[in-house]
């Protein structure tokens, strides 16, 4: 099955394990699963890393894809439908780096691994 990774959860999977739930690491660690990280996770890490509100141990340029790499992920990018699906998002929440994740979910089908309660609330299959 196909997992979306919300942007905390990339970052936990390859360095911080002991922040993820039990759920998540079961299904962070199954080889059978196909794990997808959407553009606006680097995205969000390289603007949070900018402006000094991430510190990473090497800047996201180096550390980004040497993680899709080392986990294997599958990587998407933004296109044209999940921009025009953000339209029909009730205003649940304001980050709009979260809305890109939910509005992917919601057009490709996918359950979103998040601890994100607002997240909780859109309409997709939310897993924590």
């Amino acid at each position: 099955m196909t997992f979306l990774l919300d942007t905390c959860v990339f970052l936990w999977v390859a360095d911080e394990k002991h922040h993820l739930s039990a759920k998540a690491r079961e299904i962070l660690e199954d080889a059978s699963n196909i794990l997808r990280l959407h553009q606006a996770t680097p995205w969000e890490i390289q603007i949070k890393h900018s402006l000094g509100k991430l510190h990473l141990p090497r800047p996201p340029c180096i550390a980004i894809p040497a993680a899709i790499e080392k986990l294997g992920l599958d990587y998407r990018t933004l296109d044209d439908d999940t921009m025009y699906t953000l339209e029909k998002l009730p205003p649940l929440h304001r980050d709009p780096f979260d809305r890109l994740l939910v509005a992917h979910a919601i057009q490709e089908g996918l359950p979103i691994i998040t601890p994100d309660p607002l997240i909780h609330q859109y309409p997709v299959r939310t897993i924590w």
